[in-house]
């Protein structure tokens, strides 16, 4: 992915409130984004909110990177109305890492997070109900991983729920 500097007022004011916890100011075709130390994402994405007007969270989504130390990457995408932009704030993290629930900052954020942790079993500390939310409770593993194929899903359960074979 080619990105250039993000060089502007906004920019310039996270890099100063947040100094070295800020680790990257690019954009990618004009849409900027910041990348963050784990511990200050949830303070990064408050200070959005609550100090220049990012008062959508638009979408909260992560990919899986297995390869990696920082295996998981959390990408929150904030939009604010009175300015008519919207910003990418990103973090990267090792899997035993809790993050800090947005669903305090943005109520959105409650079912976002338990897409995520149903889909790649990100745990995020401070949340009110993070149990499964498009797979079913008995459902082992999490879909999104790509540790396994998709092929390999839970066989065992798609065989005693529905009482066929897969067919991958």
């Amino acid at each position: 992915m080619a990105t250039e500097a993000w060089e502007d007022g906004l920019s310039g004011l996270l890099q100063s409130t947040f100094n070295t916890s800020i680790l990257k100011r690019e954009s990618f075709h004009g849409q900027p984004f910041a990348e963050t130390t784990p511990d200050s994402f949830h303070a990064v994405v408050a200070y959005l909110r609550h100090q220049q007007g990012f008062d959508y969270l638009t979408d909260l989504t992560a990919v899986d990177h297995p390869n990696e130390e920082s295996r998981f990457e959390l990408i929150a995408i904030l939009y604010s109305f009175e300015h008519n932009r919207r910003i990418r704030i990103k973090t990267r993290f090792a899997e035993a890492h809790h993050q800090q629930t947005l669903s305090t900052l943005f109520q959105a954020a409650n079912w976002l997070e338990r897409e995520i942790f149903d889909m790649f079993g990100i745990q995020f500390a401070g949340h009110p109900n993070l149990k499964r939310i498009l797979m079913p409770d008995d459902w082992q593993g999490h879909p999104l991983r790509k540790e396994r194929s998709l092929t390999d899903m839970d066989q065992a359960w798609v065989q005693q729920h529905l009482g066929i074979e897969s067919g991958q």
